[in-house]
C-alpha cells in the first residue's frame, strides 16, 4: 500500500481545473506524468463568463478527443452584430486550421466535462481543495509545492513544477511577487441568465453601440459591446463588457447592463421577471498583463497570465491553447537528464506563448487605447457597421481568426500590422 504522502506528491501540481488548468492537466497525464490538480470549489460550479466559445476553442475540445454533440452543447455559425441603426450577419472566418463553427455552453457544467476528461486522462483531481501559498525550497528558492485546505485541514502537496491556473487574482502569481500590469487592458463584465421565449438560433448577438452615464451626467460610448449567447432550453446569457488601458474609466457596468436591457425589444423577456440569477461580474486580465509567464518553477496560464483577447474578452480558447502550450513545455524539460537542462526548456515558455499571441495582444492593446477615445468608439462602430471591408477587417480581428499564410487580402493586412508591433 501507497503512503499518504504519495497521494500528496507528483510530477506536476495543476492549481485549478478552469479551462487552462485541465487542459494542462490532461496532456501532462496523456504523457504519463504524474498529476495533481487542485480545484478550490466543488463541481459543479458556476464561473462568470459569456459561456462562448470561438473556432479556436472548438480546435482545442476536438484535439482533446472531448466529444461536442448531444445535450448541452450549442452550435453556432457567427455573429449577429447590432449597431447605429444596423443589424448584420457574419459567418466566422474560414481559416483552414480552424473548424468553421462556434459552440456554447455554461461553464458551470463545461468546467466539469475538462476537469474529468482529465481526471479519465490519468490526473489526480482533488476538489474543494483551496491552494493558499507556494511551498519553496530553502536553498534554491523554488517552488516545489503547494500548501492548500483540503477535508477541513492543512496539507502540503509537492511537485518540482507548478502550474498556475488560479485565475485572474492568482494567488501563486501574487506570492511569487507577479501583480497585474496597470500599462495592459483590463476588462470588466457582467452577465444574468434569462429564460425567454425567443427562437434559439444558431448565431451570437452582439450589440456595439453601448451608451451610458459617467458620474457628471455625461452621455459617451465606452469601448466594449454586449451579447445575448444561446445556451439552451430557451435559456440565454445575457451580458456586456469593457474594456481599458491605465485608468478605470467613470462606468457602472450593473447599471448599463441594467439600461441596455431595458431598450431591448419587451416581447424578448429580458426583464426582472424572467431572470433566473443575480447580476454577476469579473474582471478580465488581458494582453499578458502579468510577467513573466515563469518563474522558479511556477508556469503561468490562463487568466493567471493576463491571456484573454483584449479586443473580445475571450478567454477560454486562449486558457486551454497555453494549457496545452504549459504541458507541452513541462513534458520536454522533464524528460532532459539534468536540472540545468529541465531549467532551460521551462524558461522557453515565456517565449512558447509570446510567439503564440504576443504581436496580437500588443496590437490589441494599442487598439483599446484608441478606442477609449469616445469619438473614435463611436466613428468605429458606425462606419464598421456601413463599411463591408472594415467589417470583415475587424471581425478578423476580434475573432483572432486570420491566416498568416493566406493570400487574402484582409489576412495580408492583419498579418502585416503584426508584424510591425513587438510581442506583448
Amino acid at each position: 500500500m501507497p503512503s499518504p504522502a504519495a497521494h500528496e506528491s507528483a510530477d506536476v501540481i495543476v492549481v485549478g481545473a478552469g479551462p487552462a488548468g485541465s487542459t494542462a492537466a490532461y496532456y501532462l497525464a496523456a504523457a504519463g506524468r504524474s498529476v495533481l490538480l487542485l480545484e478550490k470549489a466543488a463541481f459543479p460550479r458556476d464561473k462568470i463568463c459569456g459561456d462562448g466559445l470561438t473556432p479556436r476553442a472548438v480546435k482545442e475540445l476536438t484535439v482533446m478527443g472531448l466529444g461536442i454533440e448531444g445535450d448541452g452543447w450549442v452550435r453556432t455559425g457567427g455573429l449577429r452584430v447590432h449597431g447605429v441603426g444596423n443589424t448584420v450577419e457574419m459567418s466566422w472566418p474560414t481559416v483552414a486550421s480552424f473548424p468553421a463553427f462556434g459552440l456554447v455552453r455554461t461553464r458551470e457544467d463545461f468546467d466539469q466535462l475538462l476537469a474529468h476528461h482529465a481526471a479519465a486522462a490519468g490526473a489526480r483531481l482533488l476538489e474543494a481543495t483551496k491552494v493558499t501559498e507556494p511551498v519553496f525550497d530553502a536553498a534554491t528558492g523554488r517552488v516545489v509545492g503547494v500548501i492548500a485546505q483540503h477535508g477541513g485541514r492543512s496539507r502540503t502537496y509537492r511537485a518540482p513544477v507548478v502550474v498556475a491556473a488560479d485565475g485572474a487574482s492568482s494567488r501563486l502569481a501574487v506570492a511569487l511577487g507577479l501583480h497585474q500590469r496597470i500599462d495592459r487592458p483590463m476588462g470588466v463584465a457582467v452577465r444574468r441568465y434569462y429564460t425567454a421565449e425567443r427562437r434559439n438560433d444558431d448565431h451570437l448577438e452582439i450589440w456595439l453601440d453601448l451608451k451610458t452615464r459617467n458620474r457628471s451626467g455625461r452621455t459617451y460610448m465606452p469601448f466594449g459591446y454586449a451579447w445575448i449567447f444561446p445556451v439552451g432550453g430557451s435559456t440565454f446569457n445575457v451580458g456586456l463588457g469593457t474594456f481599458h488601458v491605465g485608468h478605470k474609466p467613470d462606468v457602472d457596468h450593473r447599471r448599463m447592463l441594467e439600461e441596455w436591457t431595458q431598450r431591448l425589444p419587451a416581447a424578448w423577456h429580458f426583464d426582472e421577471a424572467h431572470a433566473i440569477s443575480p447580476v454577476r461580474g469579473a474582471p478580465l486580465p488581458a494582453g499578458f498583463n502579468r510577467h513573466p509567464q515563469y518563474t522558479r518553477g511556477v508556469l503561468l496560464t490562463g487568466d493567471a497570465g493576463g491571456m484573454i483577447n483584449p479586443l473580445s474578452g475571450e478567454g477560454i480558447d486562449y486558457a486551454m491553447e497555453s494549457g496545452r502550450l504549459s504541458a507541452e513545455t513541462i513534458t520536454r524539460a522533464l524528460a532532459q537528464p539534468t536540472a540545468a537542462q529541465r531549467e532551460q526548456v521551462l524558461q522557453s515558455y515565456p517565449h512558447v506563448v509570446r510567439s503564440s499571441y504576443g504581436s496580437y495582444f500588443t496590437l490589441g492593446r494599442l487598439i483599446v487605447r484608441a478606442l477609449n477615445r469616445p469619438a473614435i468608439m463611436e466613428a468605429v462602430a458606425t462606419n464598421s457597421m456601413r463599411l463591408p471591408a472594415l467589417r470583415a477587417l475587424m471581425f478578423k480581428l476580434w475573432t483572432n481568426l486570420s491566416d498568416p499564410y493566406s493570400k487574402d487580402a484582409l489576412d495580408r493586412v492583419i498579418t502585416a500590422l503584426q508584424r510591425l508591433v513587438p510581442p506583448a
